[in-house]
């Protein structure tokens, strides 16, 4: 039986850790300085969806057989993570970005997203498209008045993180996996393999696998074993606001506007904003200020996200913040959800955080050998990590068992950039979001 040490408990690691356990694959030592869960992972908006662009089916058929693996937990565990199949649903008042939407949802249908419906809404798989404002408002009724379309995408929606990585944990640790709260510090490499760990604590332990989960480490923790990983990080920041006024309902889905928006400052505002140089916020902002409801059917708190900066950072705790967010993402989100208007004069309740997209540059995932012989990693889940979390861990120990690959494994392999055919995905791949 390998012995097999893993840098990093955050969801990828405790997946990992869970899914070698769960396989008998190895002896598991999961080692994270920090307890389990609490750099990034509990700070997500907790989503899942499988409706991802292409070129190709990779990251569609990584998505569906994650969820696949979610909902057959939530039977097992008695849905002890509330996994929520809410939607997304995309908005827009363009009809350029809408005649876009279209042609991507046709596009991810065919490589395996699902049925797309035109206007005809199912409690189904796949996508709902709406062609047309009053089609969309017939559903969505709060929606901003001029909106001219969007789309419903139907397998996917958010969990209680936090929940879902305990309940792996605790599977794990039933089936012998051991975690200890000490950062790897080196990583002795023999004959070419992997051959002994060194921690923190002075402590060294002999292993023969040694997978790197340390998310927005893990480029450091890769150099340990002499490895560059292609990967830099955003960070990302989320509010919870106190919706004390009710406007956005508790049965809404994940919503997302996907037009460009310049904020409706007064004049007095927009004159202190320039004052103190921040004319970053009087111009135009990017696209999918986004948000969902948060809690059970009585709560009243909303997460709200827009990462309207997109700046490449060296990871940094605690994560500097703007003072200005949570102002921002509610005057942003009011443009999708006029009732927010409510909000206006007085900012309800509120806590900011967030955490680091940790990315390659087309933001697909990095899952597999990489440098000596045993040394494995499992990073570069941007953003994605709780929904790729379960199917990343079982691509990582089939990888270390040995055992045959599912076809979506190719390209998420850290060798893929040595694969020719894997320039036409780069020429054509964009940023990999949607």
């Amino acid at each position: 039986m390998p012995r097999v040490v893993i840098a990093g408990a955050g969801i990828a690691g405790v997946s990992t850790a869970f899914h070698l356990a769960r396989a008998g694959i190895g002896d598991v030592l999961l080692c994270d300085p920090r307890p389990p869960l609490t750099l990034t992972s509990d700070k997500s908006t907790e989503c899942y969806r499988n409706w991802w662009p292409g070129p190709d089916d990779t990251m569609v058929a990584f998505m569906n057989r994650s969820i696949d693996l979610l909902e057959a937990y939530a039977r097992e565990s008695n849905d002890f993570f509330n996994l929520s199949r809410r939607g997304y649903l995309y908005a827009t008042a363009d009809p350029a970005v809408l005649d876009r939407l279209a042609a991507e949802a046709e596009l991810i249908s065919t490589l395996g997203g699902g049925t797309l419906r035109h206007d005809r809404p199912a409690e189904a798989d796949g996508a709902d498209l709406y062609t047309s404002g009053p089609s969309l408002l017939g559903r969505f009724p709060f929606l901003a008045p001029d909106v001219v379309g969007g789309l419903h995408v139907r397998r996917a929606g958010w969990l209680s993180a936090q929940q879902l990585g305990t309940w792996w944990l605790d599977r794990a640790r039933d089936l012998g996996a051991r975690t200890a709260s000490v950062a790897v510090e080196k990583v002795a490499v023999a004959n070419g393999s992997i051959a002994e760990v060194s921690m923190s604590d002075g402590s060294s332990h002999a292993c023969d696998v040694f997978v790197n989960a340390a998310g927005p480490m893990a480029p450091a923790v890769a150099e340990f074993v002499g490895v560059s990983l292609p990967l830099s990080s955003e960070a990302h920041m989320k509010v919870a606001f106190k919706d004390w006024a009710g406007t956005v309902p508790r049965t809404a889905p994940m919503m997302i506007w996907c037009d460009p928006q310049e904020l409706d400052w007064e004049p007095d505002e927009r004159q202190a904003l320039e004052s103190e140089g921040r004319d970053d916020l009087l111009n135009t902002l990017p696209r999918f200020c986004h948000g969902r409801p948060e809690g059970s059917s009585d709560s009243p708190w909303v997460l709200g996200l827009w990462e309207y900066h997109k700046e490449v950072t060296e990871p940094l705790w605690p994560i500097p913040t703007d003072p200005f967010y949570t102002e921002v993402v509610l005057r942003g989100m009011r443009r999708m959800i006029p009732a927010l208007g409510a909000y206006r004069d007085a900012l309800p309740q509120s806590t900011i955080d967030g955490g680091y997209y940790t990315k390659t540059p087309e933001n697909r995932p990095l899952i597999g050998p990489a440098g000596p012989d045993g040394s494995f990693v499992v990073a570069g889940l941007s953003g994605y990590g709780i929904m790729a979390a379960a199917a990343a861990g079982e691509l990582l120990a089939t990888h270390v068992a040995g055992n045959p690959l599912p076809s979506y494994s190719r390209y998420l392999s850290p060798l893929r950039y040595e694969d020719p055919g894997y320039r036409a995905v780069l020429e054509s791949a964009g940023d990999g979001q949607l």
